[in-house]
């Protein structure tokens, strides 16, 4: 029997958690929510406390990683705790819906940007998506290894661009116009509102769960590579912010399109746009790996046991990778970035992802209740505070976005139950 091959150390986990949280929301969300809060003081606030939450998560995985270091991450939590049905149903949406729709979204993204910034018409667009995809899913079919180091290069890459971006805003320009003095909290309605897309820009660091087999010493390595990853990501996000902030004042920020692109050439003239395009194209691109890399693993567990394809159990017998999965993940994103259905699908079952991270997270207090011995390795702090807080910041999440577009909502939650028979049919099976 093949198993998967212990290769990856603490900078290589800890690139995978920057890598699975920067993708192209950093670049956008901002003026979302400068938009609702009003002022320099407010917005800041906003991204320490969905960085704080994003924080309480990575000390979450990092109790759960470090309990089972099993490949498929989430979805083994929710099986030993709340069952194999919710364990289906987190496989079943992430799988075949939000990982091959933000596969194709990310892919056409990174073509865009690329095409515009070597200057080629935008009908390459859909074959760059589809070599991007192709390319990559042939890397992380390969080995584990050559994937990492993939993404190694790409997210130091990526912080180096948002590093430029940095520089360029709070060190090379006077703040212009100048930034208020500090603002009170705001309503807590407002601060509801521009949580919702702090949260999902913040979200991804569980994706590195799924690959904790692959990990060396995972015990060890999985909790510090999720603490180090999400700091980092935080610390980024909020100098970013002073960034946009400086350079572009709260309403030139609100009404900003693409913050990014305008404050590098407010800063840089023309050339800071055609450097930020290079670095949303570099970003998106490390995201693109970072999805094929972890996600096969999950459609691998479901499939070891018996609620899946029998064939994307198996390893590789030389890569030790999932390859059957890689080919099949790949395929069905190759087909929706085809077909264009991806944005509206990754739209429609958004919401579930954070009902699925409030259960996950939840599984921490059966866990504990089981577990007897003597408390050893990583812990939660402060539990079961913290773990509380982010259970309520998910729900908040999910009730948000309901709210706010109760037709999606709905539709999403129809696409999510269609995995029950899907459920019932393989358990059917001898």
């Amino acid at each position: 029997m093949t198993n998967y091959a212990r290769r990856l150390g603490l900078f290589s986990g800890t690139m995978a958690v920057v890598g699975g949280i920067i993708g192209g929301g950093i670049f956008r969300t901002p003026a979302t929510v400068a938009e609702r809060l009003g002022t320099p003081g407010r917005v800041l606030f906003a991204w320490v406390l969905g960085g704080a939450v994003a924080l309480i998560g990575a000390f979450c995985w990092g109790e759960l990683g470090q309990r089972r270091p099993r490949a498929g991450g989430g979805y083994v939590y929710l099986r030993e705790t709340f069952g194999p049905l919710s364990a289906f149903l987190y496989g079943w949406t992430l799988v075949l819906i939000i990982a091959t729709g933000a596969i194709a979204a990310v892919a056409v993204t990174f073509a865009d940007y690329t095409l515009a910034l070597v200057g080629l018409p935008h009908r390459f667009s859909v074959p760059l998506a589809l070599s991007a995809i192709v390319v990559l899913a042939a890397i992380n079919y390969v080995g584990v290894r050559p994937a990492a180091i993939t993404q190694n290069i790409f997210t130091v890459l990526k912080l180096t661009a948002l590093a430029v971006l940095i520089g360029a805003g709070i060190f090379f320009t006077a703040p212009s116009p100048p930034l208020a003095a500090p603002s009170p909290p705001p309503h807590f309605a407002a601060l509801g509102t521009a949580l919702v897309p702090i949260l999902f820009t913040y979200g991804g660091w569980q994706q590195t769960n799924f690959i904790a087999e692959e990990i060396i010493e995972p015990e060890r390595n999985l909790p510090r590579a999720l603490v180090l990853g999400v700091t980092i990501v935080v610390t980024v996000y909020l100098l970013t912010n002073l960034a946009y902030l400086r350079v572009l004042g709260q309403e030139g920020l609100a009404a900003s399109t693409a913050p990014a692109a305008d404050t590098m050439k407010a800063v840089l003239g023309p050339a800071g746009g055609k450097i930020i395009a290079a670095g949303i194209a570099l970003s998106t691109f490390g995201f693109l790996n970072l999805v094929i890399l972890v996600t096969p693993r999950v459609l691998q567990a479901m499939a070891a046991d018996g609620v899946f394809f029998r064939r994307f159990a198996i390893l590789h017998p030389a890569y030790q990778t999932p390859s059957a999965a890689i080919v099949a993940l790949a395929t069905f994103a190759v087909a929706l970035t085809l077909t264009g259905t991806f944005g509206q699908l990754v739209d429609y079952v958004t919401f579930g992802d954070w009902i699925f991270f409030g259960l996950t997270a939840a599984a921490l207090f059966i866990y504990r209740k089981r577990d007897q011995s003597p408390i050893s390795g990583f812990r939660v702090p402060a539990y079961p505070a913290t773990v509380i807080i982010f259970v309520l910041a998910a729900a908040f999440v999910v009730f948000s976005s309901i709210v706010s577009n109760p037709r999606n909502a709905a539709i999403g939650a129809g696409l999510i139950g269609l995995g029950i028979p899907a459920f019932l049919y393989w358990r059917s099976r001898p």
